[in-house]
């Protein structure tokens, strides 16, 4: 890994293509992948405590931003969790030549179990998922469905809806296009068949994602080989010392 800065992968094609930024550390084992948050971005503090953990364990690490997140190319209103999915596949295809462990956070888990399916289709293994605070279907379940009239109205006749953050400065633009291909993307009215172990941490005072999500979730998935941990005072972050520690643990459990 250059402490310069990320290298970059184009992804996409035409005015679709974008530079996204990634860092990897080198290192044996099976890689582990940090897929990011909802306008989070690979400097945030798990990811970055992974790559100490990889670094220390001799590990390989990959973590990336998606389109419109932090040091990669792209309008983050223009992006939609299958504009992110394929960040994360591309990533992932040029950078894994094993079957990895996938890290997903919040949206990221989303994106990890989507991954995971999609390997499995294609007949190439995943190692392991580790899913934090996991917000699948969450611009259906967590967003959508618990907006406003004039929010929802906003979407359909306007195509965006500015929602305050308390993640960031600046209102997040919840764009009709995100809610549609979110549609395209649900996971939990079905069973989930990733094909290999996971490990979900949940916080049980997480506002953003309830804890009875992290169940609907563990729910669709196969009882063996699945395992949910919920930490009663955690909040969405999971980004405290113990947090962080109960994080390396599940990692470090996979593989």
């Amino acid at each position: 890994m250059s402490d310069a800065g990320p290298d970059f992968l184009t992804v996409g094609g035409g005015a679709a293509a974008r530079r996204i930024a990634v860092r990897v550390r080198e290192g044996a084992g099976p890689p582990v992948v940090w897929l990011g948050g909802f306008r989070s971005d690979m400097t945030a503090t798990k990811a970055a405590a992974l790559d100490g953990w990889a670094e220390a364990a001799g590990r390989r690490f990959v973590r990336f931003d998606y389109g419109g997140h932090g040091a990669s190319d792209g309008d983050f209103a223009a992006g939609t969790i299958s504009s992110w999915l394929a960040d994360a596949e591309a990533v992932i295809a040029a950078h894994v030549r094993e079957a990895p462990v996938l890290v997903g956070s919040s949206m990221g888990g989303w994106i990890a179990c989507l991954a995971a399916r999609a390997r499995r289709a294609r007949g190439e293994p995943t190692a392991g998922l580790v899913l934090i605070a996991p917000a699948l279907d969450f611009t259906e379940e967590l967003m959508w469905a618990q907006m406003p009239e004039a929010a929802r109205r906003a979407i359909e006749t306007e195509g965006v809806f500015l929602r305050e953050s308390d993640y960031a400065p600046e209102p997040d633009p919840i764009t009709r296009a995100l809610i549609e291909d979110g549609r395209r993307n649900l996971l939990l009215g079905a069973p989930i068949e990733p094909g290999c172990p996971v490990h979900i941490l949940q916080g049980m005072r997480d506002p953003d994602v309830p804890y009875d999500h992290a169940l609907r979730t563990l729910g669709q998935l196969p009882a063996e080989g699945t395992v949910l941990t919920l930490i009663a005072d955690g909040d969405h972050r999971l980004s405290r010392p113990q947090d962080i520690a109960r994080l390396v643990a599940a990692v470090a459990g996979i593989a």
